[in-house]
């Protein structure tokens, strides 16, 4: 990684090769908040702004349904042994996985989107356990280590809406769900409040921290995340985005959570159709393959894991030694390319 020098009064975006390029004169190799400019007495505005966001904006309009291939490998975004498999491929891995390594990362070989692991940290914790600026500070440096210019996009620090999220209680799964009562400011005797003032705390959460991030960090490419638990919420959502100046339908993607528990209804498509038709370009959060035959044509992307959780629950690939596959590489590769031939490819 490089520092890039103090910026001269004469430099313009043209002098830069990157396409990716910061209004202080710095591409998305270097660490801006390291120069002397950015952090002299807010000078400089270092925000990827304009010219960072314009690139970023048309590459999305050339991009058409994508999987993103999710995965708790971290290995598989720089092992060179991997090509063959994932060529191509955009990984999705979360936080919670990146978090514990102390040691730097590999450049990375493949595109790449960094989910935040909030599902987790509300269902076990009940709130999150990091502030928006540790959370930046963990961005930073795996963008620099695994490289800025392949990454696609990092989730916020979004509040999912589902009941079971809200409330706590035991999953389909078994799962044991924390329940966000003290993050929602309620003390032991208070009574629960209704859904619908939960669900608003926890969207009020969600805008504001990709405020709070986008402050901290304008070169990150941190989207937005529409959050509900009812159509109706949605829209609410939506709103808010709008009363805090962020225009969704300017934005290169927009996140559509806590719809992983219903995408048996009929609701979600609803919900996918009526945000897509206000031409917002979104992403869906762990769409399942029925989601896609359904929608695919509505979204920007999509990601899912399921490849392993099919992969536990059937024998190894011929060949294969170990018990399952749900850690391997060719398995995950069968899986996606299978799952994009049938639901993402154009029909001849």
């Amino acid at each position: 990684m490089t520092i890039a020098p103090d910026v001269d009064a004469a430099w313009t975006l043209a002098d830069c090769d990157c396409p990716m390029a910061f209004l202080c004169g710095h591409c998305v190799h270097d660490r801006c908040e390291d120069c002397g400019g950015c952090s002299g007495g807010g000078a400089c505005v270092c925000a990827c702004g304009i010219a960072e966001r314009g690139a970023w904006a048309a590459m999305w309009d050339k991009i058409v349904t994508e999987l993103y291939l999710g995965t708790h490998m971290t290995s598989w975004l720089w092992d060179k042994t991997l090509e063959k498999f994932f060529t191509g491929v955009t990984f999705f891995i979360s936080r919670v996985r990146l978090a514990p390594r102390r040691s730097p990362f590999p450049r990375a070989l493949h595109r790449y989107c960094i989910d935040s692991g909030g599902f987790s940290e509300l269902q076990k914790f009940g709130r999150w356990r990091i502030t928006a600026a540790e959370y930046v500070a963990e961005i930073r440096r795996f963008l620099a280590e695994l490289g800025y210019e392949l990454c696609v996009w990092v989730a916020p620090q979004d509040w999912m809406c589902e009941e079971i999220v809200i409330r706590g209680g035991i999953g389909q799964r078994g799962q044991v769900f924390h329940g966000t009562r003290e993050a929602r400011g309620l003390k032991p005797g208070d009574p629960e409040q209704d859904l619908t003032t939960a669900v608003r705390i926890h969207q009020r959460k969600t805008v504001d921290n990709l405020v709070e991030l986008r402050a901290l960090a304008p070169e990150i490419k941190f989207i937005p995340v529409l959050q509900g638990n009812s159509f109706d919420d949605y829209k609410h959502c939506d709103q808010l985005y709008a009363e805090a100046g962020i225009d969704l339908a300017a934005e290169p993607v927009v996140g559509l959570g806590s719809v992983c528990r219903r995408q048996a209804t009929s609701e979600i498509r609803e919900i996918v159709e009526y945000f897509a038709g206000k031409g917002y370009r979104l992403h869906g959060f762990g769409v399942k393959t029925l989601g896609l035959a359904q929608y695919a044509g509505d979204l920007v992307s999509a990601d899912s894991m399921a490849w392993s959780e099919d992969a536990r629950r059937s024998d190894p690939l011929p060949g294969h030694t170990h018990k399952n596959c749900a850690n391997c590489p060719d398995w995950a590769h069968r899986w996606h390319r299978r799952i994009v031939q049938q639901h993402l490819t154009p029909a001849a």
